[in-house]
């Protein structure tokens, strides 16, 4: 889907995917992977083709045995059972298709789209962390920047914030256990006129992509859940001319109504759980409905 002639580098790829990569800091995963990025198909002498691009990112620190006693064992709030109750099988030597290492690909794929609505629209993204357990930041999504963002390991832009998630990380491993977090994105520039006002709204395009998110459990645009707590005339979006160009005083729709863009900045929430594997024994079963730990 990605048009011709759109000027494309590796680099630009690559960039993206060390910000994913794991081990990179003390509060990250502790893997070692270089994820080095070659890109195989659909771009030549510098440029797209209009074809389909292929990039390949190869595994370096595999560690299939450290599964071997997970071979017959479910493990709580993995896909283990669920894969094995649809499929009949599974491949016990990791997550499968369930790991987070599938985001690889979103990421690669990102860079590219990242690029092409910079270029075609001016469209700006930039992402953030709002909120690690009970510590929430207050962040303005219309003016925080990307060197606020990357300015620290937790990548929350509220430098002071930021400091407590990191403590109350290194606290939660030290205790074997894990924390759950909200992600904050927003899009400036997005024009007006994007999506479709039944099926196809902006706002479901948008929740089925970071719904699919390896352990994002929950969704939210604009106000979100919060909107409930607003009155009607609270959370109305009241209209106005700026020279020539229609807006918004208010931003609870975040940037969507009737499922089109409105030429608002677009302002989405991902909520994401514990990490499931923590370094603490858990009830469960196996294969045969055994209890083990």
């Amino acid at each position: 889907g990605c048009p011709p002639r759109l000027p494309l580098d590796v680099e630009e790829v690559q960039k993206e995917l060390d910000r994913r990569r794991p081990g990179q800091s003390e509060i990250s995963s502790q893997r070692r992977e270089s994820d080095r990025a070659v890109i195989l198909s659909g771009v030549f002498e510098g440029l797209t083709l209009g074809t389909p691009i292929l990039i390949g990112v190869w595994n370096e620190d595999q560690r299939s045995k450290d599964y071997e006693h997970m071979r017959t064992v479910f493990r709580p709030s993995h896909a283990d059972y669920t894969y094995q109750a649809k499929y009949g099988i599974r491949n016990w030597m990791g997550g499968g298709r369930a790991s987070a290492r599938e985001t690889l690909g979103r990421v690669a794929a990102g860079a590219i789209a990242k690029k092409l609505l910079a270029q075609e629209w001016s469209v700006e993204i930039v992402g953030y962390v709002r909120q690690i357990w009970k510590l929430e930041a207050d962040i303005d999504p219309n003016t925080v920047t990307t060197d606020e963002v990357e300015a620290n390991i937790v990548r929350c832009p509220d430098p002071d914030m930021a400091n407590a998630m990191v403590e109350r990380i290194k606290q939660s491993r030290k205790d074997g256990d894990s924390l759950g977090g909200v992600v904050e994105c927003v899009a400036r520039g997005v024009p007006s006129g994007l999506g479709e006002p039944v099926f196809d709204k902006l706002e479901a395009d948008l929740g089925r992509g970071i719904l699919s998110i390896p352990a994002c459990k929950g969704f939210g645009i604009g106000s979100g859940f919060s909107g409930i707590l607003m009155t009607g005339s609270e959370h109305n979006d009241a209209f106005y001319n700026e020279g020539g160009r229609i807006r918004t005083r208010t931003n609870h729709s975040g940037g969507v109504q009737g499922g089109i863009s409105n030429g608002e900045n677009i302002v989405v929430r991902a909520a994401f759980k514990p990490t499931a594997t923590i370094m603490r024994p858990q009830e469960t079963v196996d294969e045969w409905g055994d209890k083990t730990v």
